[in-house]
């Protein structure tokens, strides 16, 4: 059974897209740490991020890095942390995470926001222009 990562990059469930190009596809978690809280995952299921072969492992930080430069253009951060767990969806997949008030922004013990679908609709909205502007 496709993981639910694999059911948004193929269209099956919404999701708030940021960006896509052959092999990788980010979009907003709907359970964020902060605002602007990113996934980036290769559109090809694999679960564990060490097996993905090295060109699209390659590709897929690149693709990381320009996503979260455009989330840092949104989201007024210090940075964007970036993490990768693994254990909660069978797909590899990259948080990206702008420290806002520091690195306690990670801790994903802390509460998820709740924001309204017109939130995560502008917030998308945002960053996506901004990715497509670099």
């Amino acid at each position: 059974m496709p993981s639910i990562f694999s059911r948004i990059v193929n269209g099956e469930i919404p999701c708030y897209k940021i960006a896509e190009n052959e092999r990788c596809f980010a979009f907003l978690d709907i359970n964020p740490l902060v605002k602007g809280h990113t996934l980036v995952v290769p559109k090809r299921e694999i679960d564990y991020i060490f097996d993905i072969d090295d060109d699209l492992l390659g590709e897929l930080m690149v693709f990381s890095k320009q996503v979260a430069r455009a989330i840092e253009k949104v989201i007024p951060c210090h940075r964007i942390g970036v993490s990768v767990v693994g254990l909660e969806v069978p797909h590899a997949h990259i948080h990206l995470i702008p420290l806002v008030t520091g690195i306690n922004d990670m801790n994903f013990a802390n509460p998820k926001l709740k924001l309204s679908k017109e939130e995560f609709e502008d917030i998308a909205a945002r960053i996506r222009e901004a990715y497509g502007k670099r």
